[in-house]
């Protein structure tokens, strides 16, 4: 079976700071024509920090889009002048929570909502964390809080509603799963 949809028409309908909205008109593989909305993003990343006191760091942040405050892990948007998304966390980990990694890991990369979104996510494990020499700007329109929590303090957080995206659950499963192993 064939899945391929075939462009038969674009346009631009928004261009934004942070997103792009196209709506395209495909033929999809019967033949037969529909609509697609799609947002266009150049991409993100996303830091799971674990201190040596075996805590995680989070920021406590509003988040108009749900109108509520959520703890996410420090994350960002890279720039279109940036070409290497390691840069980016990097950046990040320095204007969101001011600490710079020894070391910077991939664990995985994948798109955030893939049914209308091209966001492109990049999730680091940072490691051997000091206080940054240098500080960055911070973002005139971020008004974030860093908080440090235990893995089963993360987890009540989850539970509670405060922990909601999927990044951020992403790494605390994921530390969960370290602490497994190890144990």
């Amino acid at each position: 079976m064939r899945y391929e949809e075939k462009i038969v028409n674009s346009r631009k309908v928004y261009q934004g700071k942070v997103i792009d909205l196209e709506e395209e008109t495909v033929e999809l593989p019967n033949g037969e024509q529909a609509k697609r909305e799609i947002v266009r993003h150049h991409g993100a990343v996303a830091i799971m920090c674990v201190t040596a006191e075996k805590k995680m760091i989070f920021v406590k942040q509003w988040r108009e889009p749900m109108r509520k405050v959520t703890l996410e892990i420090p994350a960002g948007k890279i720039e279109t002048n940036e070409k290497n998304p390691e840069n980016t966390a990097i950046r990040e980990l320095n204007e969101e929570v001011r600490l710079h990694p020894g070391k910077l890991d991939l664990l995985a990369d994948f798109f955030t909502s893939p049914g209308f979104a091209d966001e492109h996510m990049f999730l680091y494990y940072a490691s051997d964390l000091k206080p940054v020499l240098t500080k960055l700007p911070q973002d005139v329109d971020e008004f974030l809080n860093v908080v440090e929590l235990t893995l089963a303090e993360a987890k009540k957080e989850i539970e509670a509603g405060l922990i909601c995206d999927s990044k951020t659950i992403m790494a605390v499963w994921q530390w969960e799963l370290q602490e497994l192993r190890r144990s």
